[in-house]
């Protein structure tokens, strides 16, 4: 960026960039983010009738199109560039453009402090750099997200390197497995590295003399005598394989070979998936206040986990030991359960055999606050105590440690860390989607904010969790790193300040193996495409029918004058960042699109009375306004009620079968599970183009990515598939079968649960033979723990004991 900077300042183009400044100047802002400096820039070029070129191809234009932020002060201007993903710079030019300096992370953060009026000097650095310069990482951003990849090559090329260490590691490992007392795999009469490769080629050669399909008891004693344990297959074929991945990892090792060999090692059997905040239950609980997309998501994590984990376990031959997986969601126990479950202590997940969610009680430090249900902006007080009750609640009924811990969101990845610290278990985390990036300026403002949202307290256990994981599971490499236009939610980690509290200068290391894309399925039991009429169930069809197109009822506003009309379909809870009120006035604005379409929204509230909070009843107000303003009566329907998850499923399928469409209009998506169940449904999808959720559709020519700041330009695009579909009347069904395949072939939740476990299986060896990578980066992170987030945390309590 140096030359393209100097080529600024020392040329042709100093004058438009100091009239640029000026212009922004004149907003009377000083801090102005990507969005808004890409709009003044094309203003200055349209107003200074600059040649076409200039906006992309001069030299000023380029610094613009890498520019994220500029902030302006009385005596310089910074900027912070981004000249490709993953890597910031800023640079701080003086008022007249004279002079130009690259300068550290820690000096911008002393500017944001300064323009907020909250600078503090000697303030706390946290630095994270220390404990990642040594580790093993990725080169090349490309490869971001493929941790597993990385470390599959990295151990190969250390077994070619120095072979006997690592084979002597890969036995060390092997020969300790074990399962309810059950030696696995290897037995004392291999003793080394050395032995276990030479016993390999007697037991292959015993095998190759038996049928392929002959069962592991009748030969089992043969390989006894050889050193070999319960756990290489259920056949003299299966068998035989593994041994053979084996025998060539140790003679020439390959990544897929590696990866081959770990997924067959029988390592897990106990998960623990923890989901502290909301309503986890399986009836009555769906769209209570924070309670919709993690719950379906943790209870189809373990019904897929288990899965996998009983096809695994059969194949290794031990399910005939009676060796079975055992899966626990945990989650707190909520006395004042408002007619749902969530005051029983122990439940099992249907349609499984052994999942259960195990709920613990928070500490009753208010009784009043305890036994009800807790916004998850306000449950942080609790979570130390919980996970301590938590352990011993989890060691009853496995009567062993776990082999995975999985958190997920800011508050169960922090039970996670917990937990691991104390049990020695490998952590795993899931973000699903971080705070920090969501709310905008949320960091800088924590202040102002600290009363509602508690952020300072979020933002420290993120920072917490997220570096003490031993991997990070994530629905998409934007969720990472971002795009070349947007920054990651991991990256709005790397270095951010939180004023007179503490700088982060190095929060995180986006290059880490540790990040992994998993991204999650969908339950093809209840969401499948509406053209499977044989397995649709004609009562229910004609039932949400009725509910979305002329059911009356308290819970539902409108009515439609033309039902007949396509339908454009939304999903979601109310809120700011969901964006249903942009929806309704993208749809109000726009006369075509009303003569084209009808609008149904679905949600769990109708009715400002039914709000939280504040924030909820204006989103709600607002969306009764904007029906008012623009006359939508006649076109449009609002059902704010709760739906059983198979209702929902229907619902997307009733709406295909008029050709309608769905349109997830959030102004950030992290990734967006209704997006899944819309596309396999069949429903023809637009989604936001700012999040993870725009890697689901693949983009097809940018025809179904929309900006939810651009109400003219969403309607547009709508418009133009709509028109496609007029001209030509198999485009919507090509559409439809096209997004419904990509979501069955590649988001669902049998590679999920396949990947998950592969990783846990390499994680947990890669702690084990090289430990001493984590204990100093983990022992800081404790001091983070009792040093900023307690007493943190004491506020909170102090607040809640005083009723």
């Amino acid at each position: 960026m140096y030359e393209l900077v100097k080529a600024v300042i020392n040329g042709e183009e100093k004058t438009d960039a100091n009239q640029f400044i000026y212009a922004l100047s004149a907003s009377g802002k000083r801090y102005f983010l990507r969005n808004e400096i890409l709009q003044v820039f094309a203003d200055y070029c349209n107003q200074s009738q600059k040649p076409a070129y200039f906006y992309y191809s001069s030299s000023f234009g380029k610094l613009i199109q890498y520019t994220h932020e500029i902030i302006i002060e009385e005596e310089s201007t910074w900027f912070v560039i981004r000249p490709k993903i993953a890597s910031q710079e800023v640079w701080k030019l003086t008022a007249d453009f004279s002079k130009f300096e690259q300068m550290t992370p820690q000096a911008l953060l002393d500017v944001r402090d300064r323009l907020v009026n909250r600078y503090q000097p000697d303030i706390l650095e946290i630095d994270l750099h220390p404990f990642y310069e040594n580790s093993s990482r990725i080169d090349d951003a490309r490869n971001i997200g493929q941790g597993l990849a990385f470390l599959n090559r990295y151990l190969c090329n250390q077994l070619l390197t120095d072979p006997k260490y690592w084979v002597e590691m890969l036995f060390k490992a092997l020969h300790g497995l074990q399962c309810n007392g059950i030696r696995l795999l290897l037995s004392d009469r291999i003793d080394s590295g050395i032995q276990l490769a030479k016993q390999i080629k007697p037991a292959l050669k015993l095998l190759s003399e038996r049928s392929p399909h002959e069962p592991y008891e009748k030969f089992s004693s043969d390989l006894q005598e050889l050193g070999f344990e319960p756990g290489w297959g259920n056949t003299a074929a299966r068998v035989s394989e593994t041994l053979e991945l084996l025998d060539r990892l140790i003679y020439s090792p390959e990544p897929g070979i590696l990866e081959a060999f770990v997924a067959r090692v029988p390592a897990v059997f106990r998960v623990v998936l923890v989901s502290v905040h909301g309503w986890v239950g399986q009836e009555d609980v769906l769209g209570r206040d924070e309670t919709l997309g993690q719950v379906i998501y943790v209870l189809e994590q373990a019904r897929s986990l288990e899965n996998e984990l009983s096809e695994q376990i059969k194949l290794a031959g031990l399910d005939r030991l009676g060796i079975k997986p055992h899966i626990i969601i945990l989650t707190r126990l909520i006395p004042n359960c408002e007619g749902t479950f969530c005051n029983l202590h122990l439940e099992k997940v249907q349609d499984t055999e052994n999942a259960w969610i195990l709920r613990v009680p928070f500490g009753e430090f208010n009784p009043e606050i305890t036994n009800n249900w807790i916004s998850k902006f306000e449950i942080w007080p609790y979570l130390e105590q919980f996970a301590i009750d938590a352990e011993k609640e989890l060691l009853a009924q496995f009567k062993v440690k776990p082999n995975l811990i999985i958190g997920n969101y800011s508050d169960g990845n922090l039970v996670a860390f917990l937990l691991s610290r104390r049990m020695k278990v490998t952590q795993c985390n899931i973000a699903h989607s971080l705070a920090k990036p969501k709310y905008l300026f949320s960091n800088l403002y924590w202040q102002d904010l600290e009363e509602q949202y508690h952020f300072s307290v979020q933002f420290t256990a993120d920072l917490i969790s997220m570096n003490a994981a031993d991997f990070i599971i994530t629905s998409s490499y934007q969720e990472i790193v971002g795009t070349p236009d947007t920054i990651g939610q991991y990256e709005s980690y790397k270095w951010f300040t939180m004023p007179q509290l503490y700088h982060v200068v190095d929060g995180i290391d986006l290059f880490s193996p540790k990040f992994n894309l998993v991204p999650p399925g969908v339950n093809e039991n209840i969401f499948f495409p509406y053209s499977q009429k044989e397995n649709r169930d004609s009562h229910l069809r004609k039932q949400v029918h009725n509910l979305l197109f002329s059911r009356e009822d308290s819970q539902i506003l409108g009515h439609l004058d033309r039902p007949n009309k396509r339908p454009i379909f939304a999903v979601d809870t109310i809120n700011s960042i969901n964006n249903l009120t942009g929806l309704a006035e993208c749809f109000g604005k726009n006369q075509a699109l009303q003569e084209h379409c009808n609008l149904i929204i679905l949600t769990s509230k109708l009715h400002q009375d039914e709000a939280i909070n504040s924030q909820e009843a204006e989103e709600i107000q607002k969306l009764h306004e904007i029906i008012n303003e623009y006359h939508l009566n006649g076109k449009i329907r609002w059902v704010g009620m709760r739906i059983p998850s198979t209702e929902l499923g229907e619902a997307y399928r009733v709406v295909a079968d008029s050709q309608g469409i769905y349109v997830h209009f959030a102004r950030f998506e992290s990734f967006g599970r209704s997006i899944l169940e819309a596309m396999i449904s069949g429903l023809p999808t637009f989604t936001t183009q700012f999040g993870g959720s725009s890697e689901i559709i693949e983009n097809q020519e940018n025809g179904f990515h929309v900006n939810p700041t651009d109400l003219q330009g969403t309607a547009n695009k709508i418009l133009d598939f709509l028109e496609q579909c007029d001209t030509r009347a198999e485009h919507w069904q090509e559409v439809s079968e096209w997004m419904s395949q990509r979501i069955h072939h590649k988001y669902n939740w049998h590679l999920h649960s396949n990947q998950l476990l592969l990783l846990n299986k390499m994680f947990s060896f890669w702690n084990f033979v090289a430990p001493e990578n984590n204990e100093a980066r983990d022992r800081y992170m404790e001091t983070l723990f009792h040093l900023i987030y307690k007493p943190r945390v004491e506020k909170i309590l102090e607040k809640h004991k005083g009723g």
